[in-house]
């Protein structure tokens, strides 16, 4: 858990449920031995360069105590270097009312809230860009459009009114985000991201609650939230992810982020990007000799198009959108007209499709990997009458998947679980699943997902809630470790 410091250049603060020191205070008493985890809020004028609070925030990131705002966000709201391109994503923000104005508006903005409810989204975003205790953002009407200018605000110049408002958000902002650690009994604090109207969600409700309780047992606080939700990152040590990924999706963006702030993060954003996109996967696997059914990617669907595909596969053939989760983007084509109809129609939505050969097998294996070690095996079988595990056209319907069998890993065989851990190798060391077909004598790697499903009854059912103390321990032994390097 965190203590929240505050270091001011004040002559006077308010009385506050936080320790306050000067900048003095910070320079000389700190680091101290013992110490807790330390989180600093950082009200020194931070204008100018080397200035002290400059040095309070540079001495904080070399304290390893982690400071609002933070050096690299003093630098760019000095330089703005990259100004345009950083705020263009803004502009849908700005209220229409500001098309009637002539005047530029300017926003005072306390660790993300303005009191103007028409300007509060614009506010939010750009305290997550540029995080810090007090931002005064100009917009004005120019030639080419609206013009967004940030810069850090100093508190000696606000009025006692405004002064007042400020600290009541320093307060609020301490309590709902940078929470008081005396309130709380666990050692860390980790969001998971969790949406339960998700129609394919990789967690259900059940799995949910024992992954909170583990966490529990080993001195991790949860907080489940959506990820349109989680505004704050900074305020978590730990992130995981039971939302389904994707690159084009907060998902991956909070785990980047969640990542270049320091924190234990599952998925990782590499893990993302990498299993998302079966073109990476296909490549991998053909670089490293990973064993995997025969897949051409593909670019059109004329007449030579077709005639290659022919010449490699016989009907029928399987196409797969380069990204695409639990089934969904992937079709079997029986003939040429049907090969042909149906690459049309993905490769609008994508550059390229891959198809492969075609391997019908009763059931799937899927081996669950956890930092290279095999922590679950499954095997999921066909839905009834259906060529995959998940038959997406009886939604709503029964047998709209196939029946499952859980086993010890220990009991899968030794070259499914070899081939499982070699391909999730390539990807990382975070938790995967590995889904592989045997045909006759050979194991053939489908695809490695991130995220993958974990499910009360599933997954689960042999080790049960071992499972998810396995993986919540995972989080506590990477949590110690970035706290011992």
């Amino acid at each position: 858990m965190y203590k929240t410091i505050v270091v001011t250049d004040q002559a006077e603060t308010p009385s506050l449920d936080l320790t306050v020191i000067t900048f003095d205070q910070y320079l000389s008493d700190y680091p101290k031995l013992g110490e807790p985890k330390i989180r600093i809020i950082n009200l020194c004028d931070t204008a100018s360069y080397l200035s002290r609070g400059y040095y309070c925030s540079l001495l904080a990131e070399s304290r390893q105590h982690r400071v609002l705002p933070s050096v690299n966000t003093i630098n760019d709201l000095r330089y703005q270097d990259d100004a345009a391109e950083r705020k263009q994503p803004l502009l849908s923000l700005i209220p229409k009312i500001m098309g009637n104005l002539d005047e530029p508006i300017v926003l005072n903005i306390f660790f993300g809230w303005t009191p103007l409810d028409e300007w509060k989204k614009i506010a939010r975003s750009l305290f997550e860009r540029y995080a810090s205790p007090w931002l005064k953002a100009t917009l004005s009407r120019s030639e080419n459009g609206v013009e967004i200018n940030v810069e850090s605000g100093n508190l000696s110049a606000l009025s006692d009114g405004d002064r007042a408002i400020f600290y009541e958000r320093l307060r609020v902002f301490t309590e709902q985000v940078w929470r008081n650690p005396c309130r709380r009994q666990q050692r860390w604090d980790m969001a998971i991201l969790y949406n339960p109207e998700e129609a394919t969600a990789p967690s259900d409700a059940e799995a949910i609650k024992r992954f909170v309780k583990a966490a529990a047992k080993v001195g991790i606080e949860t907080e489940l939230m959506r990820s349109d939700q989680l505004k704050h990152v900074s305020r978590y040590d730990a992130l995981f992810i039971r939302e389904t990924t994707s690159i084009d999706h907060p998902t991956y963006r909070l785990s980047r982020k969640g990542e270049m702030e320091g924190l234990v993060v599952i998925d990782d954003a590499t893990s993302i990007m990498r299993c998302c996109n079966k073109i990476f996967l296909h490549d991998a696997f053909s670089y490293n000799g990973i064993s995997a059914p025969g897949t051409l990617v593909v670019s059109g669907n004329r007449a030579g198009e077709l005639d290659r595909i022919e010449a490699k596969f016989d009907y029928p053939v399987v196409l797969k959108m380069p990204e695409s989760s639990f089934s969904t983007g992937v079709f079997k084509a029986g003939n040429r007209e049907e090969l042909k109809e149906k690459l049309g129609l993905m490769l609008k939505d994508s550059a390229l499709a891959l198809v492969q050969e075609y391997l019908y097998t009763d059931f799937d294996w899927r081996i669950g990997v956890l930092n290279g070690r095999a922590i679950y095996a499954c095997k999921y079988f066909m839905a009834r009458d259906h060529w995959q595990i998940y038959n997406h056209a009886s939604i709503g319907k029964r047998n709209q998947s196939g029946g499952f069998e859980t086993i010890p890993t220990f009991e899968a065989p030794k070259a499914v679980l070899d081939a499982a851990l070699k391909a999730s190798a390539i990807i990382g060391n975070g938790l995967y699943g590995v889904d592989l077909k045997q045909k006759d004598s050979h194991t053939y790697v489908i695809e490695v997902n991130d995220n993958p499903s974990i499910e009360h009854g599933v997954e689960d059912l042999y080790l049960g809630d071992e499972l998810y103390m396995m993986i919540m321990q995972e989080f506590v032994n990477r949590l110690e470790k970035r706290g011992r390097d």
